[in-house]
């Protein structure tokens, strides 16, 4: 695209972002009036002053916000963070508006992609068998620091329609003054309103939350995606769908992952899994409502007139069927989840209930000339029905592994065998092997276990209540050992599963991903796991973790290698491994554009699909409107199948070797810091706001796992979080710039270079470095440290800033570029607008800060809750 053809693309964006900052404006004006405005004003004039260069308009800026009294502090900060709100609204319309329609770029993106491969020499066969083999499990997570309550999130997508809607042509005056009054509407009501939840969400909320994504969004999603994909397999391979395809399938964690949040119990499992099956039901009930009123056709075909005993509408005959089988389930569930008996009426317990039915009705139409008709609002609900199956999304389970060995440690204690946690791992994984062949109980009926052994069981009990297509896996963080797997196989064996449920090891830190090739390679040569996993097995990579363990660099090269080597082992086992990704959003946590980071994956581990979760706020940018996760859904596809048809290049063996040494300075570099400067723990948290998010009502699930001040403790989430508030970015960078910096001084540009051009892998690493870069902001941080950090711990500030400034030269030396992001000018110039509205909430929350280590204050704590939400949203990201 030309940059004048960039200009006028952008140029609607920046007249939204112009129209809802001036309605914001004229909103706080009658709120506050036009002296309070008047001061918003005066701070955002000088904080792009100083943004600019300017020393002195800097100094006026802190001496403006310094001297804000208490009653004034908040309305300024929610003035910034409302703004900067509003402006990732006008963006993410702009994604969806009609210049850069998401479905129209879905449909070009599949096409176009088909189209490619075909001119590569891929055969039309092979692309359509790439998509018939087609995987994708989008696994919806809570975020511990999902900032946006529910409330404000509707009126954002509402805010978002009415721009999608002023942009369409032939609009009256009068059409064109109510949308803009709506948007007044809007905005006035979003800064009377509250910005934050005054207690923790529980699992439950979270859990609605997530279903609330599928009821508005994912739910019309995915038949649209589906069409799409159809009408580009016929264009480019002549051939269509099966009816019963379902490339695309979503699993939840909200209510499951239970590892280290003691809020999640087995009874709030049993009561989420319940709650999605009535949403289910609830949504094919208003589907089937909507059939009602379209299929009144009498001509059927001889099969259906049968179906339905000669009825004189005879698919109305038939959906009425459904919906009182609908209608009882839902009352069914109600009653449970009230705690009473239900009834006695038939309720919707498979898929087959829904499909049935539904599928003779397509077939008749089909059979009596009325095509049109079964592939319309009817094709959509068989879509649904394959997608979402009964509950709606299939529930993993999570646990720590201490938590399974501290099970098992009582129950062979409580049998006289001795303490299980004592044993070595030949021990443990003989004990278990012979129980796992045993039919006789292991538990005893009369033993009485502790509470969090007690609490284990019991999810155990759940998993077994469920059929199997309810449950997704059963994760083990921290898996270390084959025992750890073999003792949920045990566990789960003694709580009567009798499906097969995947169990997952999850390898985490550096450590663990360096073995998890020797675990998996010694589970695979046990007879009894090689018969019980039955040719497949799913092994889940830690990005977040091992990052935090040993730095990006070094964990993505951790990450890679492992994937290599297991599918390797995997493969000389002919079993088919499914790799499940958890990623998050942001760099430190192995964030990349979809796209990107697909295709850097090692060769062959999109084989057997997609698996990955998507947390919080980006399941809100990804997937929160149906537009945008029609676009979504159409990048994996197209990036999953060109990863299978046109394998991306394997490293070879001198970039091997550079990415050995890499890996192993930037740990080093990074550990060198984190662990081993002492002071580095009490600088972290003089630093940013670590201490005050842990009080925030964010998320159900603690900031720390276990008690204790240290970087171990934290999740990463938090870890990353705190970070990006001070804008020194540290997760994301510390080590990598070193060890690039390294190489380069040992004369290996050049290689380097050649490593960007031509590996994917590698070229999105320095992407992802450089946007890190671009986003930090050496002299806030400087700021930070000056009112906050006792003058003893200074240095180490100081330190990792000349790091930083020394990482930035090193990677703009490899890229040859002179700045940052010299190829993204639009990247480049939506962070600078962004932070002349960042700015004063970092330097205010820096003051705040101060002020409420020294004395806490409820306004003071308020202000600086508004200060994180703004933060947040001016970096488009939390943790």
């Amino acid at each position: 695209m030309s940059q004048s053809a960039a200009e006028t693309d952008y140029a609607g964006l920046r007249s939204n972002v112009s129209t809802l900052g001036r309605i914001l404006g004229d909103t706080i004006a009658t709120a506050e009036g036009d002296d309070f405005l008047a001061l918003v004003e005066r701070i955002r004039v000088l904080s792009k002053g100083a943004r600019d260069g300017s020393v002195a308009d800097r100094e006026q800026l802190l001496a403006q916000l310094r001297d804000l009294d208490s009653d004034q502090l908040v309305p300024v900060a929610r003035a910034f963070a409302q703004f900067l709100n509003l402006a990732n609204i006008a963006e993410q319309q702009h994604m969806v508006s009609r210049r850069m329609d998401p479905l129209l770029s879905a449909s070009r993106n599949l096409n176009n992609s088909m189209r490619e491969l075909r001119e590569e020499g891929v055969e039309a066969a092979a692309i359509a068998g790439a998509i018939d083999s087609l995987k994708i499990e989008l696994v919806l997570t809570a975020h511990p620091t999902e900032i946006t309550r529910r409330t404000l999130i509707h009126k954002h997508s509402e805010i978002g329609a009415c721009l999608s809607q002023l942009e369409l042509g032939g609009l009256t005056e009068r059409e064109q003054s109510q949308l803009q009054a709506r948007l007044r509407e809007l905005v006035t009501q979003t800064w009377h309103g509250d910005d934050f939840r005054r207690e923790r969400p529980t699992p439950v909320d979270e859990a609605k939350w997530g279903f609330a994504v599928v009821e508005e969004s994912l739910w019309r999603a995915v038949p649209e995606f589906m069409r799409r994909l159809d009408d580009a397999l016929g264009r480019h391979c002549g051939e269509s769908l099966p009816l019963d395809a379902a490339p695309v399938s979503f699993v939840s964690w909200m209510g499951g992952d239970r590892d280290g949040n003691p809020n999640v119990t087995a009874t709030v499992t049993r009561e989420v899994m319940l709650l999605s099956r009535w949403q289910a039901a609830d949504l094919y009930l208003a589907d089937i409502e909507r059939l009602l009123e379209e299929l009144s056709m009498t001509r059927c075909s001889a099969a259906l007139r049968e179906y339905a005993a000669d009825a004189h509408e005879p698919y109305r005959a038939i959906l009425r069927g459904l919906r009182q089988l609908l209608r009882d389930t839902c009352s069914h569930i109600e009653a449970r989840l009230r705690g009473e008996q239900p009834g006695t009426a038939a309720i919707l317990e498979s898929e087959e209930q829904l499909w049935q039915p539904l599928h003779a009705c397509y077939q008749s139409l089909m059979d009596c000339g009325m095509e049109i008709i079964a592939r319309g609002s009817l094709l959509d609900v068989l879509r649904r029905v394959k997608c979402f199956g009964v509950y709606l999304v299939r529930h993993d389970i999570r646990q720590d592994s201490a938590r399974h060995t501290q099970a098992l440690s009582e129950i062979t204690r409580s049998l006289g065998l001795g303490d299980y946690a004592d044993w070595d791992e030949d021990t443990r994984r003989a004990f278990l092997l012979r129980e796992l062949g045993n039919r006789r109980p292991l538990i005893p009926r009369q033993w009485q276990p502790s509470a969090d052994v007690q609490e284990v069981l019991d999810t155990c009990a759940v998993a077994a209540e469920q059929p199997a297509r309810a449950l997704g896996a059963y994760v083990i963080s921290m898996a270390r050992q084959a025992s750890d797997v073999l003792a949920v196989h045990l566990l789960l064996q003694e709580a009567g599963v009798r499906e097969h449920l995947p169990v997952a090891p999850l390898f985490e830190t550096l450590d663990d991903l360096s073995r998890a090739k020797e675990v998996v390679g010694s589970l695979l040569q046990d007879q009894w796991y090689r018969g019980q996993i039955g040719g497949r097995l799913m092994v889940m990579i830690g990005y977040s973790d091992s990052a935090k363990d040993a730095g990006v660099l070094s964990a993505s090269w951790a990450q890679y290698r492992a994937q290599e080597e297991l599918l390797e082992v995997c493969a000389g086992h002919g079993v088919e491994l499914t790799l499940f990704h958890g990623r998050g959003g942001t760099i430190g946590r192995g964030g990349a554009p979809a796209r990107e980071a697909l295709l850097s994956q090692p060769p062959g581990s999109l084989k057997n699909g997609l698996r990955v979760t998507e947390q919080g706020e980006m399941i809100r940018t990804k997937l929160g409107w149906t537009s945008l996760a029609v676009k979504t859904l159409a990048l994996y596809t197209v990036a999953i199948c060109r990863a299978n048809l046109k394998t991306p290049p394997a490293p070879h063996d001198e970039w091997r070797d550079m990415m050995k040494t890499l890996s192993a300075d930037s740990c080093e570099a990074y550990r060198k810091v984190v662990r081993e400067e002492p002071d580095f723990v009490a600088y972290f948290r003089h630093a940013t706001p670590e201490q005050e998010l842990a009080s925030l009502p964010l998320g159900s699930r603690p900031a720390r796992r276990k008690g204790g001040g240290g970087i171990e403790s934290l999740r990463a989430i938090p870890w990353i979080f705190a970070w990006s508030q001070n804008r020194l970015m540290l997760p994301a960078w510390l080590g990598a710039g070193k060890a690039l910096a390294n190489a380069v001084a040992a004369g290996k540009a050049d290689l380097l270079s050649d490593m960007a051009a031509h590996w994917p892998f590698f070229a999105t690493r320095l992407s992802m470095l450089e946007m890190v870069y671009a986003k930090s902001e050496v002299g806030l941080s400087a700021y930070y440290d000056e009112l906050l950090v006792p003058e003893a711990l200074q240095p180490i500030g100081a330190g990792l800033r000349a790091q930083l400034d020394s990482d930035i030269e090193a990677i703009l030396d490899i890229l040859g570029a002179d700045e940052l992001l010299a190829g993204q000018p639009w990247a480049a110039e939506t962070i600078h607008l962004r932070n002349i509205y960042t700015d004063p909430l970092n330097f205010l929350q820096a003051e705040l800060l101060k002020r409420n280590r020294q004395q806490q204050d409820s306004r003071l704590e308020r202000a600086i809750m508004v200060t994180i939400a703004g933060i947040a949203a001016g970096m488009r990201n939390t943790g």
